[in-house]
């Protein structure tokens, strides 16, 4: 005996189903906040809206400058930290000192503070590039004293956090440090 299965979807569902463009599909690009990001205002007429793009993959960082255009978007400029080795730094090239060194477009990343994606955001400003931003987000702003303690920031950039810990380790357990 075969029971009753009733329809969920018909043709007519399938016929008028539109799919999302296919870097939503993949979840590369979230189009809400790049929509935001790249319309410029209306009295600014064929300017374009320069941003910084910071991407982070497990070997480098990677920063960009671009702005957008209807064929696509056009880059003015890119730093890799893999170009350090040029100047002498073989190692650590995706921890946050990096990421400063490099030179904003976070992308799908998480925003939250200390993260390396701000570090290339410091290093553009000091830099000499204007982007509109706030100490909250560096490592060394204390949220209950709402006081951002620019030291703290520096021992980051410099990898003296980093120093610390590895010392701590050689004294107190030789296998993690190996």
């Amino acid at each position: 005996m075969k029971g009753f299965i009733k329809t969920v979807k018909s043709k007519a569902y399938f016929k008028r189903y539109q799919v999302k463009f296919k870097r939503r599909r993949e979840g590369k690009t979230d189009y809400f906040a790049r929509k935001r990001l790249i319309v410029q205002d209306k009295n600014k007429y064929n300017t374009p809206k320069y941003r910084l793009i910071v991407r982070l993959t497990n070997r480098d960082v990677i920063c960009q400058v671009a702005y957008a255009k209807i064929e696509g978007d056009v880059m003015v400029c890119a730093a890799y930290s893999h170009e350090l080795s040029k100047y002498g730094i073989t190692v650590g090239l995706t921890n946050y000192a990096a990421a400063f060194t490099c030179y904003l477009d976070a992308g799908l990343t998480r925003t939250t503070t200390g993260n390396k994606v701000f570090g290339a955001l410091k290093g553009a400003v000091d830099g000499g590039l204007s982007i509109p931003h706030s100490t909250k987000r560096f490592p060394g702003y204390d949220s209950e004293s709402k006081e951002f303690n620019a030291d703290v920031h520096r021992k980051h950039i410099l990898g003296v956090n980093v120093a610390d810990y590895m010392r701590s380790l050689m004294e107190n357990d030789e296998d993690a440090y190996k």
